[in-house]
């Protein structure tokens, strides 16, 4: 009987955008020694981070395949045991979570039609011991955006890679170990067994999705695949930071305040009841360096701006380096302040000392003399949040805007109290990012960044 070998793949996926510019990246490493035995990496296009970890899966398995081609065909001289950092990818491979994306069905299935089920198991592991291969994916990404293929000579990403301890040996797969290879096993025949790396081929740098084979006018090509939840049994609901429900990519609003205009520096109330200042010079190179930032993530699909002047010039900054239209939403403009608007906060406590007083105490308070309320304006925001989520479900999309609205969409967001908004810095041309889900749930990603204008 033939040595077995025992082989270790770690296998990571990113998405600059998700969906955006995406990579992969996979490395087999000996068991018995922690030696890196082959890397692979690849840029696939726009894909979403969910697509870009199958991916990899699928490459640091076929890689680990390809290093012992002679490998008996039940498996039983070859034993692989995958670490990835996504729990989505490890459970559905495991036959604990119900795989219920269209996207991810068909990658699951070539995922497990590789290596025979009895001979792979499956760990998750913290982002932080996933580095080789999290790397491997950054550089992938980064040569596709200059136009050039991931070269294995070239790569740096063993250099991050913590140190490695022999894996120990487990023996047989034991029962659980077979139940997650059955479930595997029937998620290979639910797309055709073997032939499912054939039926659902991945497309290379180009980004193609598999697609189900096409029916014809005498019917499929090849038998109608059963849905794989029917064949893998349902296990009991998921809660709290196990739950990893497949909601597909989210609607990501990438949010960006407006260049500073003549008020900005001054820290004067700039809302919509009459004062519609054009950007400084500043701010226009502002716009122009956040145009610049936006071109090169290459993640931004969409541009929806406030109709106020300041924000419709930041917008068509960017949209002209991008290549895209602007569209204007009227609730995204800026809080009315009333009698405020164009003093300083100073100014405002002098001549309305009480209104001030009373504004800051409540979010049901409007400014002096007809102003709007943080709780209005915080209504119109969330309707237009819901009419964008609803109309751009998983992409990216970059909101220019205002303080008020942004703030509201984080503070939204994180479910936090009305106050909160007086605890959050947001500079000029700032981004901050909250992505969408279709549950309902929103994740905010990012506050205040303004590395781009550095």
């Amino acid at each position: 009987m033939s040595a077995v070998r025992r082989l270790v793949v770690e296998a990571d996926g990113g998405s600059r955008g998700n969906p955006g510019p995406a990579g992969y990246g996979a490395v087999v490493i000996d068991a018995a020694t922690g030696e890196t035995l082959a890397e692979a990496a690849e840029y696939i296009g726009v894909a979403t981070n969910n697509v870009a970890e199958y991916r990899g899966l699928i490459a640091g398995l076929t890689a680990a395949k390809a290093l012992f081609p002679d490998a008996g065909t039940t498996g039983a001289d070859l034993r692989v045991h995958v670490r990835m950092d996504s729990k989505l990818v490890v459970e559905q491979m495991s036959g604990r979570w119900k795989i219920k994306h269209p996207d991810m069905k068909p990658l699951a299935a070539r995922a497990a039609a590789i290596l025979p089920p009895s001979s792979v198991t499956y760990e998750w592991i913290p982002r932080a011991r996933n580095k080789h291969a999290d790397r491997l994916a950054n550089e992938a990404m980064d040569a596709g955006r200059e136009g050039r293929p991931w070269e294995a000579s070239a790569s740096t990403a063993e250099l991050d890679a913590p140190a490695r301890t022999p894996l120990p040996d487990r023996g047989p797969p034991g029962d659980a170990v077979a139940g997650a290879a059955k479930a595997r096993a029937a998620l290979a025949a639910a797309r055709g067994g073997a032939e499912a790396g054939r039926l659902f081929e991945v497309g290379g740098v180009g980004g193609e999705e598999p697609q189900a084979p096409v029916p014809t006018a005498a019917g499929p090509t090849t038998p109608e695949p059963t849905d794989v939840t029917a064949v893998v049994a349902a296990p009991a609901p998921q809660v709290g930071w196990a739950a990893a429900p497949d909601l597909g990519a989210p609607a990501t609003f990438v949010l960006l305040r407006h260049g500073e205009t003549a008020l900005t520096p001054e820290k004067r109330f700039s809302g919509s009841g009459g004062t519609d200042p054009e950007l400084s010079a500043t701010g226009r190179d502002q716009a122009a360096r956040a145009a610049a930032h936006f071109a090169a993530l290459g993640t931004v699909q969409e541009i929806v701006s406030s109709p106020l002047r300041r924000c419709r010039e930041t917008a068509e900054a960017v949209a002209d380096r991008l290549g895209l239209d602007v569209r204007t939403e009227d609730d995204l403009r800026e809080t009315d302040f009333g009698a405020w608007e164009g003093l300083t906060f100073g100014e405002v406590r002098e001549r309305y000392g009480d209104d001030l007083t009373a504004w800051l105490a409540s979010p049901d308070t409007a400014p002096t003399g007809g102003g709007e309320s943080f709780t209005e304006v915080a209504a119109r925001v969330a309707a237009a949040r819901d009419r964008l989520t609803a109309r751009y479900a998983g992409r990216t999309v970059l909101l220019v805007t205002h303080v008020t609205p942004i703030k509201t969409l984080v503070r939204l967001a994180l479910e936090a109290p009305a106050q909160a908004m007086f605890r959050m810095e947001l500079s000029a041309a700032s981004i901050s990012t909250v992505a969408y889900y279709g549950d309902g749930n929103a994740s905010v990603r990012l506050l205040n960044d303004t590395s781009h204008l550095r």
